[in-house]
């Protein structure tokens, strides 16, 4: 027994079933983004100082590094779900919002390259 009409049925409308998935995976980042943002703070605020100098050497050490990439992935990844059910929702217009989707998803990819490519560039010491 369902509680779907049969044109409803017909047409396929309902649940795409992937709506749970998305939400799981955003509190996960969420709740991953918790400590690494501690971390950060934290050890930003037990360095000596605050220059260019005592930053990239901070960056350099292999496990800042790594907590760095991973922060910068994890929150790229935890805006782009954001940012995609707030498109969702709010943009109507269905060529406007596939646009919008693909737009947030290309700037998004773009930002956690750019970021992980710093980080790494800045830990292995190339010029």
């Amino acid at each position: 027994m369902s509680l779907r009409s049969p044109l409803a049925r017909v047409r396929g409308l309902g649940a795409a079933g992937s709506g749970v998935q998305h939400w799981w995976v955003q509190r996960v980042t969420a709740i991953a983004l918790v400590p690494l943002c501690i971390w950060l703070v934290v050890s930003l605020l037990a360095l000596p100082s605050l220059d260019f100098v005592t930053l990239v050497s901070w960056m350099a050490g292999t496990w800042t590094a790594s907590l760095l990439v991973l922060l910068v992935l994890t929150a790229s990844w935890h805006s782009s779900l954001g940012i995609q059910v707030v498109l969702e929702d709010y943009v109507h217009d269905h060529g406007m919002k596939a646009v919008s989707l693909v737009l947030s998803s290309f700037i998004h990819v773009v930002i956690a390259v750019a970021g992980s490519f710093a980080v790494l560039r800045i830990a292995f010491g190339s010029p």
